[in-house]
């Protein structure tokens, strides 16, 4: 248990450098081919979707966008609490020219991928 949850941080941690980093093929190598992404963002630029996206295709064509429209896009990691089946991070959102946004992440880890995550913030 305890080698599982230190697993799961681990993930956490190469998700973050690899957000950090826009290496879009490196954030993907994470995420099971049918994952799902729940995020408030989603309903308000894809409001078809209701906030969730089902799949890679989807992921990469969410996160190719937010890439390419905000190029300083970056987050800063303030706590990370995993235990065997999941990771809850807390991070600050930074993008130049805008507020910061204090954002809470659960990541839901199955055979050392991710197979969904949800996004919360106001």
């Amino acid at each position: 248990m305890i080698m599982r949850s230190a697993s799961n941080r681990a993930i956490a941690l190469r998700w973050f450098a690899a957000f950090n980093a826009h290496d879009l093929e490196a954030l993907l190598a994470l995420y099971a081919d049918d994952a799902e992404h729940y995020s408030p963002k989603l309903k308000v630029r894809q409001p078809d979707t209701n906030g969730l996206i089902i799949g890679k295709a989807a992921l990469r064509a969410w996160w190719r966008d937010a890439f390419d429209r905000l190029p300083s896009l970056h987050y800063e990691v303030v706590k990370l609490t995993a235990d065997e089946e999941q990771v809850f991070m807390e991070y600050i959102r930074q993008v130049k020219d805008e507020v910061d946004l204090r954002v809470g992440e659960v990541l839901e880890i199955r055979d050392g991928v991710i197979v969904a995550s949800r996004v919360y913030h106001g």
